[in-house]
């Protein structure tokens, strides 16, 4: 794992197209901004841990993830393909 230390307004880059920046501190909170293209999910941790270990569906299929699980895992803005997340420090 790559760990890096950033301030409030400098940003990171993933490959050709993504953009992570440190956008706020609050308390023990980061807000991250990430520009990414619109075909890359982003999403927390969390949420997709949640998601992918509902139970079983009666085919032996995993079950859809529901769509309350993916709506707040990003905060959209108004800047074009950006989006801020609050993640614990």
């Amino acid at each position: 794992m790559l760990v890096l230390s950033r301030k409030v307004g400098q940003s990171i880059v993933i490959g050709d197209g993504i953009e992570i920046t440190v956008v706020e501190l609050r308390g023990d909170q980061v807000r991250l901004g990430i520009h990414a293209p619109r075909e890359v999910p982003v999403n927390r941790k969390e949420v997709l841990e949640r998601c992918c270990v509902e139970p079983l569906s009666q085919s032996g299929e995993a079950a859809p993830p529901s769509d309350s699980a993916h709506s707040s895992s990003i905060e959209p803005t108004a800047d074009k393909g950006a989006a801020v997340l609050a993640a614990v420090a």
